[in-house]
């Protein structure tokens, strides 16, 4: 059968799957990086881990905008039959807002990072200075975009954590197999109501 790179009808290829799994690693460990760097006491470990969040950050952003060109350009699988109205018309919205908070977290962080007073460079992994958005240095925007990040990464959080509950009620209380074909390809056409 060979290494199925892209989506059919039925289910994911390993494309898809691959972008899914090291972005939703990425984004809740971001989610947890960020409670922990806020938290310690020592100013050279929170400077660390701040830069190290920050790289995740850019990395984040780099893998969503690819994953959004990839879905974009090819098929998206379709629900099983048995699906309901309600959720094939919320299902996509639901997919629309993951996508918009996984780019509108790394955003609102690299807008903090450029509206800061305190001026530290951004450099992803130490290899180069990423640039900081044209937005004014202030104490207010700072304020400002701190607050942003912080509320989109909660909200964030529970939109993701409503997506695995979802999941969840699809491979254990329907029985249909949208889960497993984010696993891999070959559970999309396998058992658990394949289409």
């Amino acid at each position: 059968m060979g290494l199925r790179l892209t989506n059919t009808t039925s289910t994911y290829g390993w494309g898809a799957i691959i972008l899914h799994w090291v972005i939703a690693i990425l984004f809740i460990g971001q989610f947890v990086l960020g409670l922990a760097m806020s938290r310690v006491t020592s100013q050279r470990t929170a400077f660390e881990l701040i830069q190290l969040h920050k790289s995740f950050g850019f990395l984040l952003l780099g893998l969503v905008v690819l994953r959004i060109a990839w879905r974009l350009g090819g098929v998206t699988p379709r629900l099983p039959p048995q699906t309901g109205l309600l959720e094939r018309r919320t299902a996509p919205l639901a997919h629309f807002a993951l996508y918009l908070f996984q780019v509108a977290l790394p955003l609102s962080g690299w807008a903090l990072v450029s509206a800061s007073v305190l001026a530290i460079p951004s450099m992803p992994f130490g290899l180069f200075v990423m640039p900081n958005l044209p937005l004014g240095m202030s104490a207010g925007a700072e304020g400002f975009w701190l607050k942003a990040h912080s509320y989109l990464a909660y909200a964030g959080m529970a939109l993701a954590a409503l997506h695995v509950a979802a999941a969840f009620r699809h491979h254990f209380w329907l029985g249909d197999n949208v889960l497993l074909r984010m696993i891999a390809p070959s559970f999309g056409n396998g058992r658990r109501g394949a289409e």
